[in-house]
């Protein structure tokens, strides 16, 4: 029957990592299980107050209840620029460096419609979000993937790729401080993949959706700090994680006028812009009090060394990570990811995500999200502690 016979485009997808895990863990849920989940990354952490009372005070305003500009208010998009001034020294032209988002992976999932044409390949780290390779498939490219290995650092291996692929590559996606494996990129390492975008005619497609998520000192570079980014490449961002808003989907994009016109063209056709209320919200987010930043780290940072401590007393082998809100820990020898993720959901009813699941090369690890107050932290340590490995 060919009515309502989904196009090859969907056929083509992989199960959504993030909707296997919430099926799961509803049938775990209606056997009476008490679900510790440690599976997705959504903050567990409220949005700040002053955020809201914005939003409020916005969203009574009948001048924000109209269709947005598609490519943002003008207001929101300096507030970008001198953010990126202040945060990078990256000097940006709000009216044609920068486009508003409703949420990054919005942007992400439509950037390669704006660049991509039928059988074109896209550089696509392994593991890592899978929008990358999904947003590929919907614009009719092709993902070569780049394996993101702990003996590299968990960063790709440019001299690795193949000329001929090289040739017809026109995007390469990067994701720093990364999503699933926590790695960290420096600017060194942003160095190298500018002169190889300039040397293949390469678009770099930066997703630095958790540099401000870091401990210890530590603060992640823009891949625009680097000479010369800024000609190939742009660099998306998102108030989700920074400020607990992942609901309320605002984000934006940097960088390259060319690749934001081509951006803001897909999305013109396609959506019709932020509810100004909300990017009223993300300008008190960015310009206000950032005390509640620096309290969302202290309370990850704090979580992220009981878990780390916990963990390896255990025999698990983890890293304490300087920046996201994920772990990347070692599956113990002798299960696979999948194995290990089962047994955990079935004997201690703790939710986290298989390694695979993000990428072949992610076998052999589990991601914990740290978006579970302390006491469930130290819960699910004491139910790992009556299980055998």
């Amino acid at each position: 029957m060919k009515i309502l016979e989904k196009a090859e485009r969907l056929k083509k997808l992989p199960p959504y990592l993030f909707k296997e895990i919430d099926r799961k863990k509803s049938e775990a849920q209606a056997q009476g299980i008490d679900i510790i989940d440690l599976g997705v990354g959504d903050p567990d952490l409220p949005t700040p107050p002053h955020i809201i009372e914005t939003l409020k005070k916005s969203a009574e305003d009948p001048a924000n209840h109209q269709y947005p500009s598609y490519s943002g208010m003008s207001l929101f998009k300096e507030t970008v620029a001198k953010w990126y001034q202040q945060r990078f020294g990256v000097k940006l032209d709000p009216d044609s460096e920068v486009v508003s988002l409703i949420g990054s992976k919005e942007g992400i999932a439509h950037f390669p419609l704006a660049f991509i044409n039928p059988g074109d390949i896209v550089l696509v780290p392994t593991p890592g979000y899978p929008v990358y390779h999904i947003a590929t498939l919907f614009a009719g490219g092709e993902s070569f993937f780049m394996p993101l290995i702990k003996e590299n650092n968990f960063l790709p291996d440019l001299e690795a790729i193949p000329a001929d692929i090289c040739a017809q590559a026109r995007i390469m996606f990067l994701n720093y401080p990364n999503n699933p494996t926590s790695a960290i990129a420096d600017l060194d390492f942003f160095k190298r993949v500018v002169e190889f975008a300039n040397k293949h005619q390469i678009a770099i497609c930066h997703d630095a959706a958790y540099t401000e998520m870091a401990f210890d000192g530590y603060s992640p570079p823009s891949f625009l700090e680097v000479e010369g980014a800024k000609e190939v490449g742009l660099e998306f961002h998102s108030l989700s994680k920074t400020y607990n808003m992942t609901g309320w989907r605002i984000g934006f994009a940097v960088g390259n006028k060319k690749a934001i016109e081509g951006l803001g063209a897909i999305k013109s056709n396609i959506d019709s812009g932020a509810f100004q209320a909300i990017q009223l919200a993300g300008i008190e987010a960015i310009t206000g009090d950032q005390a509640c930043v620096r309290h969302m780290n202290e309370v990850y940072k704090r979580r992220r060394d009981i878990m780390v401590e916990g963990l390896n007393e255990l025999g698990f082998t983890v890293d304490p990570p300087k920046a996201t809100f994920y772990l990347w820990v070692e599956v113990p020898s002798g299960f696979t990811s999948a194995q290990i993720t089962s047994r955990l959901l079935e004997e201690a009813g703790l939710v986290v995500t298989p390694g695979n699941g993000f990428g072949e090369p992610g076998e052999g690890y589990f991601r914990i999200a740290l978006t579970q107050k302390s006491d469930r932290l130290i819960e699910a340590l004491n139910r790992l502690k009556k299980m055998t490995f």
